[in-house]
């Protein structure tokens, strides 16, 4: 008798505990991930709206006839064009790119637009994700992005390396969207190991740039690569979200908010540390630019804001229930609210009115920020034992480890590392601000008059 009358309690429970799941759902917004990251400067952001109008040059059958929009708009010069690959020329093994050479930037670039929903050969390299199946590099990434990326760095390779011999000063960027965002993702990796293919390239003069990009990669290749490779997201999207096999998720399209909520059932009850410590589940790639416009409760957008980190733990786990998770996917509205970005940075900067020497001292400056962010990155992942999370870069933070070294043992490298720089920093603290008197002890400097 007892438990029967105990029944309606435990459903009122459980109708609350639901109702609250659900008002937090959908109150839960995307500016929530990023608000404690740091902001964004115009001179990390300068080429974002630049490359998603090159992206976009990459969709026309002719840069100099564009179908999509009227002849300047892309901001491309036809003539610097040195070749473009169609559907028909790649043979399904990869969605069209182009090679362009931007002489105005000093830029060698290699853009690859995202996925066509007619062209089934596109699907066939989405599709074959086989998730955590194949390792790379110490880590696990996309099967079809993967075959894409060497496909497309083994046919071009030759070209990319003329132009770079031709060109000592220019950067190599591989840019992408949506599904070409993946490809070159995994592709800067593949540069990266076969550098002497491109005449030796310093790997500072090679950096990837993914808009609205799929998970690809393993926490370990996220977090080493954040150097060089640069994910943009705006606000809502779905896809650097979407931990569900790409294939379910083209499979439930007809019902894709059905999906939505079975995802988000899914990484709620998921627990972080679990999530941390599987080598094999994918994330979105490398240094992270979150464009927030919107607010929770409010209608219309605002002035957007650009976040960027290089994020371990919570690095864009939930979905976020919005009517905008799609639409902020299209390449159209990152170009247009990544431009509005970078204009209110240049503004304020304009109002500033910063010296030439000061930017050049400002550049210095956010590089180290960068690198040290990139070292704590790192630090945090061996420290959530993340598996296989060390530098594997002659150019990034730490040593590589050598063969046979344990996790643990490089956790005693970098803690001792850790404690040598702030040793430095506390001695060089210390005789900024005391002298020693006659008798050994430590007095404040006094002041100079």
């Amino acid at each position: 008798m007892s438990l029967i009358c105990g029944l309606p309690i435990l459903e009122c429970v459980y109708c609350l505990g639901c109702a609250r799941w659900v008002s937090q759902k959908f109150l839960y917004n995307a500016g929530h991930e990023s608000e404690n990251w740091g902001l964004a400067t115009a001179e990390e952001f300068e080429p974002v709206p630049r490359l998603c109008r090159l992206i976009h040059a990459s969709y026309e059958y002719d840069p100099r006839d564009p179908f999509w929009a009227t002849p300047g708009d892309h901001g491309i010069n036809a003539d610097w064009v040195i070749l473009r690959k169609s559907h028909a020329e790649t043979g399904g093994r990869s969605t069209p790119y182009m090679i362009y050479l931007d002489n105005e930037n000093a830029e060698i670039v290699l853009a690859i637009r995202g996925l066509n929903m007619a062209k089934e050969s596109d699907f066939v390299v989405l599709l074959d994700n086989k998730l955590g199946q194949t390792k790379f590099d110490g880590g696990y990434v996309h099967n079809g992005l993967l075959k894409t990326a060497k496909w497309v760095f083994d046919t071009e390779c030759s070209v990319l390396r003329d132009l770079v011999e031709k060109n000592p000063d220019y950067r190599l960027t591989f840019a992408g969207h949506s599904l070409g965002a993946g490809v070159v993702a995994l592709m800067v990796i593949y540069a990266i190991q076969n550098r002497k293919r491109l005449g030796n390239i310093e790997r500072k003069r090679i950096r990837c740039f993914g808009m609205a990009p799929p998970r690809c990669m393993s926490l370990n290749l996220a977090v080493r690569y954040a150097d060089v490779i640069n994910s943009v997201v705006l606000q809502d999207d779905f896809l650097p979200r979407s931990t569900t096999a790409l294939e379910d998720i083209f499979k439930s399209i007809l019902c894709f908010p059905c999906l939505l909520c079975l995802m988000c059932l899914k990484d709620t009850f998921t627990f972080e540390e679990k999530m941390l410590r599987d080598p094999r589940r994918l994330y979105a790639p490398g240094r992270l630019y979150h464009i927030v416009e919107r607010k929770s409760l409010r209608i219309g957008r605002y002035p957007p804001v650009v976040r960027t980190a290089v994020p371990v733990d919570g690095r864009f786990e939930h979905i976020v229930l919005s009517c905008n998770a799609t639409s902020d996917h299209a390449l159209l509205w990152i170009e247009r609210e990544s431009r509005r970005a970078l204009d209110l940075m240049l503004e304020k900067d304009q109002i500033m009115g910063i010296p030439a020497k000061q930017w050049m001292d400002r550049r210095q400056h956010l590089a180290r920020e960068q690198s040290e962010e990139h070292e704590a990155a790192i630090q945090r992942a061996v420290a959530l034992d993340v598996p296989q999370a060390y530098s594997s870069s002659p150019y990034g933070t730490f040593d590589e480890m050598e063969e046979g070294e344990t996790s643990s043992s490089s956790t005693r490298g970098i803690s001792m590392l850790s404690f040598k720089k702030i040793g430095a920093r506390w001695d060089h603290f210390i005789d900024r601000l005391f002298d020693v008197d006659e008798s050994g002890l430590l007095v404040f400097k006094k002041p100079i008059s």
